[in-house]
């Protein structure tokens, strides 16, 4: 059996680049056109104009939490807030959608009707998951979309599903000693209890050989403990509102971009894309004309490897998850923001990275930015400290320091205060 699902994931860089920056143009199109929401973000663009990274890099980036208060306060007449070229009657041109989901927030998701529509089948595949199998489905189908977007993706490989859901561990073992399916698809610490379970009570599951995990972290230390019990188990990343954005592979090196998906790694509260290989924000944009979100900020904390990964695949890699870019700090009754820290680095050019370190203890805290500076300027830190009372209203000392000198985390403000 192949070891690609298809022959779009050896295609050569160069040619991938062509294809997606190709497409970009009409999907800014057609987010200005089906989406009133990104057609207010994209005001005066240009669509044929953004055809390239650097064009791509100057539109604004769609933060979630952006996203939920437009939804907020539009939820009266759409509940999608205006981001969705898909609806049912009533909402979003009136047709389009197959299902509608509601995340945290409450965020509210459309699906469409395409076969695959999140585009996990690729993820699964990579997982080991082949036409016949059975695979056990531990994601939630309530509300939240995990569900339905394993199983889709599981049906277009040809596979079969059990919608186990979440909870109910004695029955879903039951299934799994009954029906003897070839993998499983859920979270990662749910397996470990079904095994844990399973070794408690002497309840066969030896048919497990393969799962495809997502939803939380997956350390190594986990990875190996499945592996020890026979389940070489693989994680995807995936969000509600972009669907599929990477997948592991078994060479075990990073993450593998999806084939539908442009990739920036920016640094937190800018659109400002960071060099391959440092830590930044998730940012992506997916060619999908139903829901034509337009660099979407995730949230998430990852970097660019270097090279190809030896599977074979050709496709951009990233590090797997690294934390949340939302670093927001309170500090004397005042939040003090990513986008703030920018603003500071942005006013003086001299600095080329920085990190807001805030210590001390809640109600005497105390803000010292670190700045990575080239050289020694005179009265340099007296004109930083200065911007930072400007920005954000509050007193903080400066620290400069030579480059490289900041670990390359992706933390733009560190909270090192004691809660105790």
């Amino acid at each position: 059996m192949s070891t690609f699902f298809d022959a779009l994931e050896r295609r050569d860089p160069a040619v991938r680049e062509q294809a997606l920056l190709a497409a970009l143009p009409g999907q800014v199109a057609q987010a200005q056109r089906a989406s009133p929401a990104m057609a207010e973000l994209l005001a005066g663009v240009d669509a044929h104009a953004i055809s390239s990274r650097a064009a791509l890099a100057q539109l604004p980036v769609l933060r979630k939490q952006e996203l939920l208060e437009r939804q907020k306060a539009r939820r009266a007449d759409d509940p999608f807030g205006g981001y969705s070229a898909i609806g049912w009657r009533g909402v979003a041109g009136g047709r389009g959608a197959g299902r509608v989901f509601q995340s945290p927030g409450p965020i509210y998701e459309p699906e469409g009707l395409g076969t695959d529509y999140w585009r996990m089948a690729r993820a699964i595949y990579a997982a080991g998951f082949r036409a016949g199998d059975l695979a056990h489905c531990s994601f939630s189908y309530h509300l939240t979309p995990a569900g339905a977007m394993m199983e889709s993706g599981a049906h277009a490989i040809g596979c079969t599903t059990f919608a186990g859901g979440v909870g109910n561990t004695e029955l879903q073992l039951q299934a799994i000693a009954d029906l003897r399916p070839q993998g499983y698809i859920g979270t990662p610490s749910f397996l470990k209890i079904l095994v844990d379970k399973a070794a408690e009570t002497g309840t066969p599951i030896a048919s497990l050989r393969k799962a495809m995990v997502g939803g939380e972290a997956f350390p190594p230390s986990l990875r190996d403990w499945l592996q020890e019990r026979g389940i070489a188990a693989y994680q995807s990343y995936a969000t509600a509102d972009a669907g599929l954005i990477a997948y592991e592979t078994t060479a075990r090196q990073g993450l593998v971009l999806d084939e539908a998906v442009i990739l920036e790694i920016v640094r937190p509260g800018t659109r400002d894309p960071v060099p391959d290989g440092e830590v930044g924000e998730v940012v992506v944009t997916v060619l999908n004309p139903d829901y034509p979100l337009i660099r979407f900020g995730t949230g998430d904390l990852s970097a660019v490897l270097a090279g190809p990964c030896p599977s074979g695949r050709s496709n951009t890699r990233i590090k797997g998850w690294l934390g949340r870019a939302d670093q927001t700090a309170k500090v004397r009754g005042m939040f003090v923001h990513p986008s703030q820290v920018a603003e500071i680095v942005r006013r003086h050019p001299e600095v080329q990275r920085a990190r807001l370190v805030v210590s001390g203890e809640m109600a005497n805290d105390h803000m010292t930015l670190k700045v990575e500076v080239n050289g020694a300027y005179d009265k340099l830190s007296q004109a930083i400290a200065g911007t930072i009372r400007d920005i954000t209203k509050l007193r903080g000392e400066v620290e400069l320091l030579m480059p490289g000198a900041l670990p390359n985390d992706g933390k733009v403000i560190e909270d090192a205060r004691s809660y105790s």
